[in-house]
């Protein structure tokens, strides 16, 4: 009864994913949660997705991943993100009912035959011949092949209401103290991070007549690839921070223990408190808020955007500056949470730490932040864990093939030093990474895993096939012909995806009428950018053919002739090896790593 072929510890989403997998690839798998109902919470943003975080999700639902699958059953309102901009640029958010996410996670999970579910607190990791064999939890010991650790905020975790704190891995949920002070016996270099959450408000005491209605999206498909009934039950609605708001908040900036130092641990930059907006921007007279339910009962909203650690009389105070929030009655305060985190950079492409055989890391103990994040690290983790627990091959997303690739790529090769937030702006190769080739890109992939179905399988290789012959019947003629022919009768209108007008180029009307909106916008996406996926690609097969080129230890990259001198001092700091380890730093070009290559060669 303790003997598993792969352990997880922690129940977030990282953790979800990592078990979810392991266990539906075969492996006898243990998931510990300090309690079973809190397994799936979403104690943050009740929302899935988003540019760059929603590409991740679909990756996820290509490699048969649970997120997805939870979503199309508890979302609340539907928006593809960026509509106005290219197809590689756009991202489907969803907004969820939390409680309900979370009840069927727990069931999902309790479903899997291969999963057993222990509610306990894991202590310390058991460790033999420098390999981890096991975990203690509750004094009792486990034993396994893999071990994965997905703890969240809860190592050595510390929340910050105003100048008071105490130890806590979430709120009301008590800090992982034992398995922390594991971690730092094995060596491994650790750091501290911080994030943060907005007060939430009872939804009766806000007034919705003086804020916008944010609308809702109607779309045929979701992060899955069948299609679903989309359901937008409730609306979201946005108001703005003013210029009362911000005085209040600087007449009590002493009283903020991330601006007056208390909090050690480093802030995300894209996901400020609203006290380090108004510091940071102090030009700016506004900032937006979005107005989230929680749940389809509606009790309580979710103001994102103002997440903040101020005392709470002073939250109570700003909050009803706010139009809408003038009689706003705060149910929980929002606050700070630090927590221990370790240095990536230590970590292989499969997840497992370096010099500690058998042990793999995911999501927020990896210095990153979001549940997307976490559920594309927990599902590579969980898949690693499986075929080392098989003495199988390791399985490895690279970065022009996925976002789940570059977020790992990123994480593994240059470390972080704030939590990190994937972008669709750090994926190098990010028009052919799109939403909507993604299973196009992975499920021949998923497939040879054992992820997903031969039945699904067959399906998306038919629509697939479809998508290969509707190019190649447009091919007889050049794009900028076919975006023509779609933009007919409107020629100062930026050309759009339009489902019906590319049924009716001439070429697929009486081929493709029955192909899903999904293969329409591939066709679409492969009119637009065709010349630009035929420059990446020559780019990527370049790159391919001189990855291996080593870079001198001696290099000088100082005054390069073409280099930007940012690049040059990235990579004096990092000193790749070869060309694929300079590919790797955040920022390097195509333009670059020619010139690279062309200097090394010459």
């Amino acid at each position: 009864m303790n003997k598993f072929d792969v352990v997880v510890v922690g129940g977030g989403h990282a953790g979800i994913e990592a078990a979810h997998i392991a266990a539906k690839l075969g492996s006898k798998t243990l998931l510990v949660s300090l309690t079973k109902d809190k397994i799936g919470l979403m104690p943050c943003n009740p929302s899935i997705g988003g540019v760059g975080k929603g590409h991740i999700v679909f990756e996820v639902s290509a490699l048969g991943g649970l997120m997805p699958q939870l979503c199309s059953e508890t979302h609340l309102q539907v928006r593809m993100l960026n509509t106005s901009k290219g197809p590689a640029v756009q991202g489907l958010r969803l907004q969820i009912d939390k409680e309900a996410y979370s009840k069927l996670a727990q069931k999902k999970l309790s479903e899997l035959e291969n999963l057993t579910i222990l509610e306990a607190e894991a202590d310390s990791l058991i460790q033999e011949n420098n390999k981890i064999i096991g975990i203690v939890a509750n004094g009792q010991e486990y034993f396994s092949s893999s071990v994965i650790l997905t703890t969240g905020t809860f190592l050595n975790g510390l929340i910050h209401v105003g100048l008071k704190n105490y130890p806590s891995g979430r709120r009301d949920e008590k800090a992982v103290n034992k398995l922390a002070e594991s971690l730092y016996n094995l060596n491994l270099e650790m750091g501290r991070l911080k994030t943060g959450t907005p007060p939430r408000l009872l939804r009766e005491s806000v007034d919705f007549s003086k804020v916008e209605e944010q609308e809702s999206h109607n779309l045929e498909y979701l992060y899955e690839f069948k299609k679903v009934k989309v359901t937008n039950k409730l609306p979201c609605y946005i108001t703005r921070t003013n210029e009362e708001t911000h005085k209040v908040i600087l007449e009590n900036m002493h009283l903020s223990p991330i601006l007056s130092g208390h909090i050690k641990g480093k802030p995300p930059r894209y996901c400020p408190s609203i006290e380090d907006k108004i510091k940071r921007f102090p030009d700016k007279n506004g900032h937006q808020i979005f107005i989230e339910p929680e749940t389809a009962d509606n009790h309580e909203v979710y103001p994102s955007g103002i997440s903040t650690s101020m005392p709470q009389e002073v939250q109570e105070k700003y909050i009803r500056t706010i139009v809408g929030f003038e009689n706003a009655v705060i149910t929980k305060p929002g606050y700070a949470i630090e927590y221990d985190f370790v240095l990536p950079n230590q970590l292989k492409q499969t997840l497992e730490v370096k010099k500690i055989p058998n042990l793999f890391l995911a999501g927020q103990i990896n210095g990153t932040t979001g549940y997307e994040e976490a559920a594309g690290q927990g599902i590579i983790a969980g898949i690693n864990a499986h075929l080392n627990a098989q003495n199988l091959e390791p399985f490895i997303l690279d970065r022009e093939e996925s976002y789940i690739g570059v977020m790992i790529n990123d994480l593994v090769t240059l470390g972080v030093d704030e939590p990190y937030r994937m972008f669709t702006s750090r994926a190098e190769r990010r028009i052919l990474l799109r939403q909507d080739n993604v299973f196009y890109r992975l499920s021949k992939k998923a497939y040879m895993l054992g992820a997903i179905s031969e039945e699904l399988y067959k399906e998306i290789e038919t629509e697939n096939s479809a998508v290969d012959q509707s190019i190649e019947k447009l091919n007889h003629k050049p794009s900028p012909y076919w975006l023509k022919q779609l933009n007919a009768g409107n020629p100062e209108q930026t050309e759009e995806y339009n489902h019906e007008k590319i049924l009716e180029l001439e070429p697929l009307k009486a081929f493709a009428q029955n192909i899903s909106q999904r293969a329409t916008q591939q066709i679409f996406a492969y009119i637009k950018y065709d010349e630009y996926l035929k420059r990446e690609q020559k780019e990527i097969d370049k790159a391919k053919k001189y990855k291996d080129l080593t870079i001198p230890d001696n290099f000088e990259y100082k005054n390069l002739p073409g280099l930007s001198k940012e690049l040059q001092e990235k990579l004096i700091k990092f000193k790749p090896a070869t060309v694929a380890d300079a590919m790797l730093i955040q920022g390097m070009t195509p333009a670059a790593i020619s010139l690279l290559i062309f200097t090394l060669r010459s």
